[in-house]
């Protein structure tokens, strides 16, 4: 059974899904539609942690998580929760994390398929120059989330 509950962050809404006892779903809307929420032990605890995350207060994210994609795309996934808080790294340091240098497009794709943002933070990685490229969220909410982060935790950028 799916039970949705959404969350007004300083960025925007998100709308958070859990099915089965796993978190699957975490997107930014522009607006919180009007459908009744579900108060379940799960979602209260994403609510609190994300209430602790933008308090700066919270860097890991600790739920059970169930985001839907491709072996490739969930390889992806697991590497972007290893990117500490408050750091960066670029897409193609991220295609040699997965040992595949070619991958870089296939990587950047998969990342922005990410179905839970920020609590897999697929905002820390960048461009070859630094520079802000591709947010599902919007690039004003990635470099939010950026200088967020690196208010609380310094910044640093791994190559």
């Amino acid at each position: 059974m799916q039970h949705i509950a959404y969350y007004h962050s300083p960025i925007g809404f998100i709308e958070l899904v859990e099915e089965d006892g796993y978190l699957t779903f975490a997107s930014f809307m522009d607006e919180q539609k009007n459908e009744p929420t579900a108060a379940t032990p799960l979602l209260q605890k994403a609510l609190q942690q994300l209430d602790a995350y933008f308090a700066g207060k919270l860097q890991q994210f600790e739920l059970p998580l169930r985001p839907s994609g491709t072996a490739f795309q969930q390889s992806v996934w697991d590497q972007l929760v290893q990117i500490p808080y408050a750091e960066t790294i670029t897409y193609l340091h991220m295609a040699k994390r997965l040992g595949n240098v070619k991958a870089i497009r296939a990587a950047a794709s998969a990342n922005g398929k990410n179905p839970l943002a920020i609590i897999i933070p697929c905002h820390r990685v960048v461009g070859a120059d630094g520079k802000l490229t591709g947010y599902a969220g919007g690039l004003h909410r990635k470099q939010w989330l950026l200088e967020h982060e690196a208010k609380f935790g310094g910044s640093k950028t791994l190559f």
